[in-house]
């Protein structure tokens, strides 16, 4: 099921949402206007999902500023891909994953304003609206990595179509996002759920992974603890809390990995990459990583000026091009 530009400013008349909450997505979609995908295909077939009864997606737009807009989508119920498409394709793509302390995802500050960088400079973005683990769907922890994995082997699958080289595929998770990065890191294979189609034929271990100021262990000592209760409720176990550390599951054939946070962050410790990094240097898998002294958390593209961090997205680019991605 795709959706092109038309579709998806009228997508709520179609998607499984209550009649008040179909016409405040429409409206929401609609606004801006320059920061719309170019596309958007669900991630699944139509009916295989078994959305939890009462479950109503809803965009709230937090930004009472016109030219910044700050929107979060709650409650997903259609897990899809939101494409940008470059003038001039370069065969990569990059798939992210924004944040939102698995409460929510965030649309526009870790999503369509990256993607729109990026493809001004040739690379075909993907933005991967991934279905949240406390909002009562079987399974609930390994959603969002199901969701992760799919996205992995759709968008390998959609290549010829995409105009992309399906051997450069990166992935990148903002926050929580990327805690279904970093998860999809070390667990890119694990069986989180039953293949569909032909495009699950394809790999899910993407050709470079990013985690910018990502959400990583379960440790309760650095662990960001919204996202750790989402996930896994208010006391899981050692053995699952362990599962879900993706710092303690590196694996040599994981892919390429690139960090980025501050030391600043109160939301989310730099521990939390620092382990990661750690974690790759022991078993001497490729790790690159960049810790600022400020910038703080959720900073994205447009919350960095007048800060040295503010030089993150020519340092991912470079590091995607030193693996041949870009």
């Amino acid at each position: 099921m795709t959706l092109g530009r038309r579709g998806l400013l009228a997508a709520g008349l179609a998607l499984p949402f209550a009649p008040a909450a179909a016409a405040a997505v429409k409206e929401a979609w609609t606004r801006p206007a320059g920061l719309a995908p170019d596309d958007s295909v669900a991630l699944w077939p139509d009916g295989h999902l078994a959305v939890p009864a009462g479950l109503v997606e809803r965009i709230v737009q937090r930004s009472e500023d016109p030219q910044a807009s700050d929107r979060m989508v709650e409650h997903i119920v259609r897990p899809r891909l939101d494409i940008f498409r470059p003038a001039k394709p370069n065969g990569a793509a990059v798939i992210l994953a924004p944040g939102g302390g698995y409460r929510y995802v965030v649309i526009d500050k870790e999503g369509y304003e990256l993607a729109r960088w990026l493809a001004a400079r040739g690379v075909t973005a993907y933005i991967l609206f991934y279905r949240l683990p406390g909002d009562g769907w079987a399974n609930g922890a390994d959603v969002p990595l199901a969701d992760a994995q799919r996205a992995v082997r759709l968008v390998r699958s959609r290549a010829k179509q995409d105009g992309i080289d399906p051997a450069r595929v990166a992935f990148g998770g903002f926050s929580a996002g990327g805690h279904v990065a970093t998860s999809l890191l070390t667990r890119f294979d694990a069986p989180v759920y039953e293949a569909i189609d032909a495009a699950d034929a394809q790999s899910a271990r993407p050709d470079a992974l990013a985690g910018i100021y990502p959400v990583v262990s379960m440790d309760p000592a650095i662990a960001h603890p919204g996202s750790r209760e989402k996930l896994l409720g208010a006391n899981p176990d050692a053995a699952r809390e362990a599962l879900y550390s993706p710092e303690r599951n590196m694996r040599p054939d994981q892919p390429p990995l690139w960090l980025l946070h501050a030391e600043d962050d109160k939301g989310v410790p730099a521990a939390n990459s620092l382990r990661l990094r750690e974690a790759a240097r022991a078993i001497g898998a490729s790790c690159e990583s960049h810790v600022f002294e400020r910038g703080g958390h959720g900073f994205g593209l447009m919350k960095t000026a007048g800060l040295p961090v503010a030089i993150w997205p020519e340092l991912l680019w470079a590091w995607l091009g030193s693996h041949d991605v870009v």
